[in-house]
């Protein structure tokens, strides 16, 4: 009996509103054939990144492209691998003969270190292997010196790790996601000077390890030969990769508190797409909103129109037909920090009201 090679497993990390969805996106896109299943970790309750993801141009119908999307609505990832990752491992580890290639995608706030250790344990790895950890990097906001994309919420984001207070966490978590890095994307670089993108180059390769590879990326579009195939075995050296929050994952106490965060989802009609991002504007600005992002029915238009936002900037574009069954109206989910859901909702009806 023939035995099947280890399956290679492709883990993307990186801050809230880096682009990790739309490097998955590409890379699904492009897939040339390859059978890839694909593990989305939201934070939040309704499944914005796996929907999109399930648009690609995978090769499928969409009933094979839902049963490759699996979607972990359970926070993060490296708090939750017990009850959330191993039944999908499972299930995919079953089917490795159908598959040739996994992706993840972690939730914003996740450490992948604990996660990669997962690949430790015995029943995955005789399966699978790291092929790499791919950490995206938001170019712009590093260069500005918040690492994450909306400057307001560095204080805010300093609760995570309230026995850090002389150093924010967020530039721990920064630190960590690309301890663990076999490869880093500096992402949007197109969107700051040659001088600040080098920079950011230097202040990221005093995080790293000196093997590890750094490149540059314009909406994560690149080779998928760059990304996958890098053979890094991650699993095998994770232990000796340093974390500042090791010690949160070493007894029964997690320090690592995602609660710090709301996940808001909101549910509105047709609204006019220059009302609504304007009110979307106001919001983030008004309640310090980090991440927006969902699904508008704008009025007279047939196609379903995307919106991710970070901080005050907005990307938006029409991704599909409406299905002739499917109820035209608008979803969103916002992401922060003490986020009073009925108010938030209040207002953004009064503001499309006008």
């Amino acid at each position: 009996m023939k035995t099947l090679a280890k399956l290679p497993v492709t883990i993307v990390t990186g801050f809230l509103g880096s682009g990790k969805t739309t490097l998955l996106r590409h890379m699904l896109d492009n897939a040339q054939g390859r059978r890839i299943a694909v593990i989305v970790n939201e934070f939040g309750e309704l499944g914005i990144d796996g929907e999109i993801l399930k648009q690609c141009s995978i090769g499928c119908t969409e009933e094979e492209a839902n049963g490759r999307v699996y979607e972990l609505a359970n926070g993060c990832l490296c708090c939750t691998v017990q009850e959330e990752f191993f039944p999908v491992m499972r299930e995919l580890v079953a089917r490795r003969g159908d598959l040739d290639h996994i992706l993840i995608e972690t939730s914003g706030l996740a450490l992948p270190k604990p996660l990669v250790q997962a690949f430790q344990w015995p029943e995955i790895r005789s399966a699978c292997t790291v092929d790499a950890v791919i950490t995206v990097v938001d170019s712009p906001a590093v260069a500005a010196g918040t690492f994450a994309a909306f400057p307001d919420q560095v204080d805010a984001q300093r609760k995570l790790d309230p026995n850090l207070d002389h150093e924010s966490p967020l530039h721990e978590l920064f630190a960590d996601q690309l301890a663990s890095a076999d490869l880093v994307i500096l992402n949007k670089a197109d969107l700051i000077s040659p001088e600040d993108l080098a920079r950011v180059r230097l202040e990221v390769a005093e995080e790293l390890p000196p093997a590890v590879k750094v490149i540059e990326a314009s909406s994560g579009r690149l080779p998928l030969e760059v990304l996958i195939g890098l053979g890094a075995g991650s699993e095998e050296h994770i232990d000796s990769r340093h974390s500042h929050h090791d010690h949160h994952h070493d007894g029964d106490e997690d320090d690592h508190d995602h609660d710090a965060f709301d996940s808001i989802s909101i549910e509105l009609p047709q609204a006019d797409e220059s009302r609504l991002l304007d009110a979307l504007a106001q919001l983030v600005v008004r309640h310090g909103v980090l991440r927006v992002k969902g699904f508008a029915a704008i009025p007279n238009k047939p196609m379903r129109l995307l919106i991710q936002g970070v901080g005050t900037r907005f990307d938006k574009h029409f991704d599909r037909q409406w299905g002739a069954d499917e109820a035209r109206v608008t979803r969103l989910v916002l992401i922060g920090q003490a986020l009073d859901a009925d108010l938030l909702e209040a207002q953004l009806r009064a503001a499309l009201s006008v």
